[in-house]
């Protein structure tokens, strides 16, 4: 490259705008259609489990609290998720949907990728139930 022309060019670069945006202090508009992170509604699922059944990561858990009162609890792992919507498509009674507000997920650690949803309650419960007893301290 000869001086002249790389001159030329750093003249025309003061003169334009910069070509990088400022992500994380300045926020473009996420696009309506965008897939974000799956939103589970207790109150409409009847655990019929399609949306575990078609997921192709194996993303989705239906945990089944107390079946003939349909209350359900759903672990949803977002680090396996490839975001693909088949179980908001398969999904009979619209109980998962896909939220394009939210869809930032970087994480250090893998605790934040496994979330819970369902009644608090039934939650609750659950943890409970699954909860790891302690064993004493023994001198």
């Amino acid at each position: 490259m000869k001086i002249g022309s790389m001159l030329g060019e750093i003249v025309r670069s003061i003169f334009r705008r910069p070509a990088t945006e400022q992500y994380p202090f300045v926020k473009p508009p996420t696009p309506e259609r965008l897939r974000g992170i799956v939103r589970y509604d207790p109150e409409k699922c009847t655990g019929c489990t399609l949306c575990m059944k078609d997921c192709p990561a194996n993303a989705i858990e239906i945990i089944a609290i107390d079946k003939p009162n349909k209350r359900f609890i759903m672990r949803f792992h977002a680090d396996r998720c490839t975001y693909c919507a088949q179980c908001v498509v398969n999904c009979r009674f619209k109980c998962i949907e896909m939220s394009n507000k939210e869809w930032e997920r970087a994480s250090l650690t893998r605790e934040p990728f496994t979330v819970m949803y369902g009644r608090d309650e039934d939650l609750k419960k659950f943890l409970e139930r699954t909860a790891v007893p302690t064993a004493p301290d023994q001198p």
